[in-house]
């Protein structure tokens, strides 16, 4: 299963969220039941930036976001947002 995660960041918190996500990257990439995690910027809109990443299945993704690492960094990044957050979860055919 592919997750796909739109944020737009206020565009002077956008270092800031960056360095987060690089420090946090190989603590998601090491959950349970995930293989990737990637950060994507909008070729466009220099603030707004994709998180693609790849699960086991629905199980897997909802087991992570009940740990406290994810309420903690999602409570934190939700503090840079300028614009309300998309996510998508697709399935392979």
């Amino acid at each position: 299963m592919i997750r796909i995660v739109r944020m737009e960041f206020k565009p002077e918190e956008v270092p800031a969220f960056i360095a987060f996500f690089e420090k946090s990257r190989p603590v998601i990439a090491a959950m349970p039941g995930c293989s990737g995690v990637e950060l994507y910027r909008d070729a466009s809109a220099g603030n707004v930036f994709y998180t693609h990443s790849l699960w086991t299945g629905m199980e897997a993704l909802d087991a992570y976001r009940e740990t406290e690492f994810f309420k903690e960094t999602w409570a934190y990044t939700k503090t840079l947002f300028s614009g309300k957050p998309q996510a998508f979860s697709l399935e392979n055919l």
